[in-house]
């Protein structure tokens, strides 16, 4: 009997422990709760710390309290100024309200899945009314503000509020991208054939401008040389015509003797000359 008691002790004990200690739940500093009893929410726990429930009948779903981040897919957007552009942009939110979030998300894949949706829309409506000299310039901080509102409408329904909304990178599409490069690249080849041609052109002009140049000096040239020549024939002329005149036979005796050295400077010259020729007249002399 005895035996019987401490057995059922020992069970009731048993029970006990299991239904406290399932009955204890902690929430972490980074956590928040909610307590769910036959599947409807019961109770909303944002506060650290030890926790009751009824074990049996009550469930927990725990949620992030820490910001959270989305990235959604880069998407393309056409501005005001009719550019194209690729979009990719960045968002952080947080879960402030678990019930409403639970009721109409039920998890954070959810949660990203929607808030892709709603970033992307605004992205794509505040830009549509903006520039690309607007998305370059100080009005990008503006423009951000703007979505971050646009967004946080939405996002409230949903108990989540978006604490920031970043463009990280906004690229023109590859068609864009390759048509700019290609419209460049023909244009830098056109200004590449444009300064050929002007130094084609230069460089015709300096050779035809030297080659002008050159003949001029060398007309020049010629003419001078010939004026000095004419003045030179002129000098020697007279000073002959004075020599003849002063004495004629010793003029020329001494023109026979440059003859005679000319035409026998080369020891093997041969003359067959008749000896009444008057070329061998002062050899007459000297002979007799």
């Amino acid at each position: 009997m005895n035996e019987g008691k401490i057995l059922t002790f020992a069970i009731s004990a048993l029970v006990a422990f299991v239904l406290v200690t399932s009955s204890i739940f902690t929430v972490q500093e980074n956590q928040q709760v909610l307590v769910m009893r036959f599947g409807n929410p019961k109770d909303q726990i944002a506060e650290p710390g030890l926790h009751f429930k009824l074990s049996i009948l009550d469930q927990t779903r725990v949620f992030e309290k820490r910001i959270l981040n989305v990235d959604p897919p880069a998407e393309e957007v056409l501005l005001a100024d009719q550019k194209r552009l690729l979009v990719d942009s960045f968002a952080r939110y947080k879960i402030v309200d678990i019930l409403k979030f639970f009721q109409t998300l039920n998890t954070e894949t959810g949660a990203q899945t929607r808030l892709y949706t709603i970033i992307n829309s605004a992205v794509r409506s505040a830009m549509g009314k903006s520039t690309l000299q607007d998305i370059l310039s100080k009005k990008r901080d503006t423009l951000m503000e703007d979505i971050q509102e646009t967004v946080n409408v939405e996002a409230k329904r949903f108990g989540i509020e978006v604490v920031d909304v970043r463009i990280v990178r906004a690229d023109l599409p590859e068609q864009v991208t390759q048509a700019t490069f290609d419209r460049m690249r023909s244009e830098r080849e056109r200004e590449a054939q444009e300064a050929r041609a002007e130094g084609e052109q230069l460089s015709l002009e300096i050779k035809s401008k030297a080659d002008k140049e050159r003949t001029i000096l060398l007309a020049e040239a010629q003419r001078d040389a010939q004026t000095l020549r004419g003045e030179g024939d002129k000098a020697a002329i007279e000073i002959y015509g004075k020599a003849f005149n002063q004495d004629p036979k010793f003029y020329a005796f001494y023109r026979s003797l440059e003859a005679y050295r000319k035409s026998l400077m080369n020891g093997d010259t041969t003359l067959l000359l008749s000896p009444d020729s008057d070329f061998l007249k002062y050899f007459k002399n000297k002979l007799n």
